[in-house]
């Protein structure tokens, strides 16, 4: 499969991003920002992992961090571009295509422009269909091995002296948390390469296909448009094999941001059924009941929505504000090796104070 990525597919990527960003995942004037940039450098080509050579070096393009509009970030398409340059001479030998860690409203396009400026493939493979707070969930199964991998970062706040530039080797595991840092220090967000890994390795742990199904999410969600918020959260419903499991409004939002570059915490919704309570690490990773009890946990996909159908980050989610929450059962999604590696999930855990991991691989 080979298709070639222009101006229509950059909104579409935009809109359907925004639904897997399950609350994180960017933003989406910064994604319509990389997808217009990349366009006018030259289309991308969206190609399937079997286009290419199994020995074809192939590495994960990303955003870090947590830009709920609670810090001073930076970021410029340039950087991602420099953070995929900085891995290949880092590597000695030539990337031949990009996947990208998750989808989002604009970590969906976060390989696009990269891709374009050096020659690159946009793989139509993912580390999360969708986002997620730490890099290590969208690794492929690389966070518990002890083989030693590559990974950059770029970006900061220029204006405030907070640009940083990092080529880093070492175990996934290890070397993660310095990204985290690095982030942090650049004002919360910082564009990333990582983890160069042969194209017969990708195949197998990725979920393939999820830049296909975020584009044909948006595609839908944009045909539903002219009917109305109803008729868009049909086309998602039906796009994604999900449904409405909550209606209500915001009682209380209790999320701060931390000095690892998260944004921890909960919004706790006023439903019919009682206070639902949404637990947040960047992203919605959980929802319990008014007793208490799991409704949907990670990898589930755990979207809020307006009226209207329009995706609400948690960065703009205020109380009073009315609901509908999306709940897409993990059955109806491809899964990567990342999702199913057991240690990913303590971070998150300690960060949370909830359980995930229990529920995530059951």
């Amino acid at each position: 499969m080979r298709r070639v990525l222009k101006k229509d597919d950059v909104e579409t990527a935009v809109l359907g991003g925004s639904i897997f960003a399950c609350g994180g995942g960017g933003w989406a004037d910064h994604g319509r920002m990389l997808g217009a940039e990349a366009i006018a450098a030259g289309n991308p080509e969206l190609v399937s992992i079997d286009e290419l050579d199994p020995d074809a070096w192939v590495a994960t393009a990303a955003a870090i961090g947590a830009p709920a509009g609670t810090t001073q970030w930076e970021m410029r398409g340039e950087d991602y571009v420099r953070a995929v340059a900085l891995l290949q001479d880092a590597l000695g030998k030539p990337l031949k295509g990009l996947i990208v860690g998750q989808n989002g409203m604009s970590s969906t396009l976060n390989g696009w422009l990269p891709a374009a400026r050096l020659g690159l493939w946009v793989v139509d493979a993912v580390g999360d269909i969708r986002a997620h707070p730490t890099g290590d969930m969208g690794s492929i199964g690389m966070a518990g091995s002890n083989e030693p991998m590559i990974q950059t970062a770029v970006g900061g706040h220029r204006a405030s002296g907070a640009y940083i530039e990092l080529v880093t080797r070492g175990a996934t595991g290890k070397v993660s948390p310095i990204l985290r840092t690095a982030s942090h220090m650049a004002g919360g967000f910082i564009a990333s390469c990582r983890n160069p890994l042969p194209a017969s390795y990708v195949g197998k742990h990725a979920a393939l296909g999820g830049i296909s199904r975020a584009l044909a999410l948006g595609e839908a969600i944009l045909n539903a448009e002219p009917s109305g918020g109803s008729a868009v959260m049909d086309a998602i419903c039906a796009a994604t094999d999900g449904r409405i499991a909550v209606q209500g409004r915001v009682a209380a939002k209790q999320v701060v941001y931390t000095a690892e570059a998260f944004d921890v915490g909960t919004i706790v919704i006023d439903s019919d059924d009682g206070l639902v309570t949404l637990h947040v690490m960047n992203e919605y990773m959980a929802i319990d009941d008014a007793r208490g009890e799991r409704l949907s946990t990670y990898p589930d996909v755990i979207a809020t929505l307006d009226a209207e159908g329009r995706p609400v980050s948690v960065g703009h989610v205020r109380e009073g504000m009315e609901l509908f929450v999306l709940y897409v059962p993990k059955a109806n999604i491809p899964l990567s090796s990342s999702v199913l590696d057991l240690s990913v999930y303590p971070p998150v855990e300690r960060a949370m104070n909830i359980a995930i991991a229990a529920y995530a691989l059951s």
